[in-house]
């Protein structure tokens, strides 16, 4: 997580439109999305977002914002997982 990525998050956030057409980087879920939202409505300041942020364990994604990224993807096969 950068303070490019929190930045991209926030304007996610709060509905501004954005002209990527796939962008990769950590989720903002569970506890994280907590904290943004906590930042968003001025309850953290960014400085105890990124103290508090930065003990989560990253995880990523890959989000393809348009029709034509998803035509980039090709099916090769799937897998049944039993536990």
């Amino acid at each position: 997580m950068t303070e490019e990525w929190l930045d991209f998050i926030v304007s996610s956030r709060i509905g501004m439109p954005h002209s990527y057409d796939i962008v990769i980087g950590s989720m903002a879920n569970d506890q994280v999305y907590n904290y943004v939202s906590d930042y968003i409505n001025g309850v953290l300041t960014r400085e105890q977002f990124w103290v508090l942020a930065k003990y989560k364990h990253p995880t990523h994604q890959i989000n393809f914002c348009t029709e034509q990224s998803l035509r980039c993807l090709t099916y090769i096969k799937s897998e049944e997982i039993i536990k």
